[in-house]
């Protein structure tokens, strides 16, 4: 059975059925546009997934292009109401800000691009793992952020900080991924998101937990371990770069030096042959890149050029692989008081309770143990992001 949703809050149940709307969720709900935290535990399928997360402008089909066009300019209309008034949407349900006759009309034509997905779009091959992401990235965007602006009250001389400070006092406290956007897929924010991937390191300490501790996992050089993975190599059980320095930098003492020559070599083009005999570039390219798309182990294809492949193969891998592990926390949290609280590139944050520190060493084996071994972590834990302290955990 189609239906529509108009809130993804799992307080805000409204559905479009029949051609009714109702506050409930009747029985056999089957086909959608898009998840809703309250259809976690139904069996549904989601157009916006077999379309790869294009948007209904994207998918919507010539013939009804006209119809599509007249509620969506309704529908900005009424965003832009509530900006004018100062509502923030995320603290209301959308379905209680618009008359019901609109959103009426407006599920009816969504209907309608759901029946062409549905019928036009084949199911991807990665659709579960899809579905389980944007469960956890919905969870997250509805979480607001615990944020202590005064924590920067002693920087306020500084213009680049008043600046900061009036952007998050205009922007939700909320974090809301775009797991669409980027071809590698790793995650981006919207426009409305809280700037949580490109927030300056020295604004972090704003950032506090809602239960006891933040607690961030880490990988160590997951690219370069994703590498080793895809070339069938055993994971080095310590530190990477300390690794290569034995096995790959002869007379090369200084970690630091170690480091900064690896990462110049695998995001630049110059050649190294004693690199290149443990991370042997020519044969990433020989099993992922077909001469026109890398085809990765998740099965994500991108159009690439020679000059690109290699990163693109790497980056992506790593990119999808990191998103599996969160989703793998994220379901042994379910049913606890900590919960993800966000992810930032290759590090995993959980906005963690006292009552599950038994979960600890659990949660960083989980997160650690990946399909191409057992990648080292790194633990640490603070009252606010920006005082992070390493964990020792084993």
């Amino acid at each position: 059975m189609l239906f529509q949703t108009f809130d993804d809050k799992k307080e805000c149940i409204s559905v479009f059925v029949r051609n009714k709307l109702v506050k409930s969720l009747p029985p056999n709900l089957t086909r959608t546009w898009s998840y809703a935290e309250y259809l976690k535990d139904h069996d549904i399928q989601y157009a916006q997934l077999y379309c790869n997360g294009q948007s209904l402008n994207d998918v919507c089909p010539n013939h009804i292009q006209k119809e599509w066009q007249k509620v969506n300019d309704r529908l900005k209309a009424f965003y832009r109401a509530s900006q004018e008034a100062k509502l923030d949407l995320s603290e209301h349900c959308f379905f209680d800000m618009v008359p019901s006759v609109f959103l009426r009309d407006y599920a009816v034509v969504k209907n309608k691009i759901c029946n062409y997905v549905f019928q036009n779009y084949q199911k991807p091959l990665t659709y579960d793992f899809l579905f389980d992401l944007t469960k956890v990235l919905t969870e997250i965007k509805n979480r607001k952020l615990n944020i202590d602006e005064s924590e920067l009250n002693d920087r306020l001389a500084e213009y680049k900080v008043r600046e900061f400070v009036k952007k998050i006092r205009r922007t939700p406290a909320y974090i809301n991924y775009n797991a669409f956007k980027t071809k590698t897929g790793r995650l981006s924010t919207f426009s409305n998101s809280f700037p949580i991937l490109t927030m300056h390191t020295s604004y972090r300490k704003i950032i506090r937990p809602s239960n006891d501790w933040l607690v961030e996992f880490d990988f160590n050089a997951a690219e370069l371990r994703v590498m080793l993975g895809l070339l069938g190599l055993q994971q080095p059980a310590e530190d990477i770069h300390m690794w290569n320095m034995k096995n790959v930098f002869e007379g090369v003492t200084d970690r630091k030096i170690a480091k900064k020559s690896i990462f110049a070599w695998l995001y630049g083009s110059r050649k190294d042959k004693n690199i290149e005999k443990v991370y042997n570039r020519d044969e990433i390219k020989r099993k992922y890149w077909d001469g026109q798309y890398v085809n990765t182990i998740f099965n994500r294809q991108i159009e690439s050029d020679d000059f690109h492949s290699v990163n693109y193969t790497i980056q992506s891998t790593a990119a999808d692989l990191f998103l599996r592990q969160m989703i793998k926390v994220w379901k042994l949290l379910e049913g606890k008081k900590s919960y993800v609280a966000f992810s930032l590139h290759d590090s995993l944050v959980i906005d963690f309770s006292e009552e599950d520190q038994y979960m600890i060493n659990e949660l960083k084996e989980a997160f650690a143990d990946t399909s191409l071994g057992k990648f080292k972590v790194s633990a640490s834990a603070g009252k606010n992001f920006g005082e992070m302290r390493k964990l020792n955990i084993y």
